[in-house]
């Protein structure tokens, strides 16, 4: 079965093509036929879709096209798809395309586990809006552009990313506020990348060959969003984003944690609503703030080497300690762990960082092979703790496009959903 994954965002529209079925899941066989990425919809969008081969390489297409919105985009993305110059095998018609999964960022307190989109689906969607108004209305979009490319025959599926994150106690996941507040505004954490912190137990536990009740690990998602995530017993038991994606770690331009006096003092100080404090803690802080260079990692950590920047220095510093911190703290939640795993472009990456934030851990057991995470790096998968460790260490490359083509097909097909 071909499955199209979409992850729309306010002006892109991210896919891949993935050729999966009951038992490929089963074998770990399903295998990405296609992907791509349109950005800056609504002008003169750029485009630039890939046809996987069968030896591993890549037939890579790159143009600019006036493209006026996501319905628009969306259908210049199946066109491509079914067209004899793309040659996709088994793919000509757009009935070949049997199923469509969204990444949705927010299904609240309702919409706890991937489900068939219906009328009333997108509804709950919708009532998310408030919780979720940078995303949300993004993911509809992807949804509102099928129903109309399609002419509404497509099955459509949401995989929620804050669904694996249903299951934290409510010790974790309520604020210590007054309680009205959450139960008249649903005010209380929720967390994000559940899609990413869910694939990479799935494959931890495919990995140790162990069951899902023994995977007890502590997940690193770093990128320009970063998060960390408590697994227990396969399942969320804490994680750091909040209600927003603001909260927890130092991000690309996300400030992370901080002293909520903080907001009413800047208000006070520079004269700022509440609206510009909001837009300076989400845009302009983290990485960039800091360092006052640039929210990129990668340029960072160039600085920090070759030029021995002391601003860049500070936000890679800031960076590492604030996840060591939640390392610690989530080792003492979780009662121990047998695991610590890297994912996110500078988890998977970023042999550096993993390098700072894991040292000075030795007291907890844990000990990195040097040679082993330097050779680590784009998107090989492998353990990165020398033998003495009391921890492993991995580093696990994120699939969330499989995870949500694989969650499509089940609900399509009616197969039962992991917990």
């Amino acid at each position: 079965m071909n499955i199209l994954v979409l992850n729309c965002g306010s002006s892109s529209v991210k896919f891949q093509l993935i050729h999966t079925d009951a038992d490929k899941i089963k074998t770990d066989t399903d295998h990405r036929l296609a992907h791509g990425v349109i950005e800056r919809i609504g002008g003169p969008a750029l485009v630039s879709f890939s046809v996987q081969n069968p030896d591993g390489s890549q037939r890579t297409t790159r143009e600019a096209v006036p493209l006026r919105d996501h319905s628009a985009a969306i259908e210049k993305i199946v066109q491509w798809i079914i067209s004899p110059e793309t040659n996709i095998p088994g793919i000509s018609a757009y009935s070949d395309i049997a199923a469509v999964g969204h990444r949705v960022v927010h299904g609240g307190e309702a919409l706890t586990r991937s489900m068939i989109i219906t009328d009333d689906v997108v509804k709950q969607i919708e009532d998310c809006i408030d919780l979720a108004p940078l995303h949300n209305p993004q993911n509809l979009k992807g949804i509102y552009a099928i129903r109309k490319v399609f002419g509404g025959t497509a099955k459509q599926v949401a995989v929620f990313d804050t669904a694996f994150h249903h299951t934290l106690p409510d010790y974790a996941y309520l604020y210590a506020i007054p309680y009205q507040f959450y139960r008249r505004h649903k005010i209380r954490r929720y967390g994000f990348h559940g899609i990413s912190h869910r694939y990479v137990q799935y494959r931890y536990r495919t990995l140790k060959s162990i069951p899902r009740e023994d995977v007890n690990v502590i997940s690193i998602h770093l990128g320009n969003g970063a998060s960390v995530c408590a697994i227990k017993g396969g399942r969320s038991h804490d994680t750091s984003m909040g209600m927003t994606p603001l909260e927890g770690l130092i991000m690309g331009t996300r400030s992370g944690d901080i002293d909520p006096a903080v907001l009413e003092h800047l208000a006070h100080k520079e004269g700022f609503s509440l609206s510009d404090v909001e837009a300076v803690l989400n845009k302009q802080s983290g990485l960039l703030g800091i360092s006052g260079l640039t929210n990129d990692m990668r340029e960072l950590v160039a600085e920090a080497v070759e030029n021995d920047d002391r601003r860049a220095k500070l936000a890679i510093e800031m960076f590492a300690y604030r996840a060591k911190k939640y390392i610690g703290s989530y080792l003492a939640s979780l009662n121990g762990a047998s695991a610590i795993i890297f994912t996110g472009g500078i988890g998977e990456n970023s042999d550096y960082v993993r390098g700072r934030i894991l040292d000075g851990l030795d007291w907890l057991g844990i000990r990195t092979d040097e040679a082993l995470n330097k050779a680590t790096t784009r998107g090989k998968e492998g353990k990165i703790s020398s033998e003495g460790s009391r921890l492993d260490v991995y580093v696990i490359p994120t699939n969330e496009e499989l995870l949500i083509a694989r969650d499509t097909l089940r609900c399509v097909i009616g197969l039962e959903l992991p917990r």
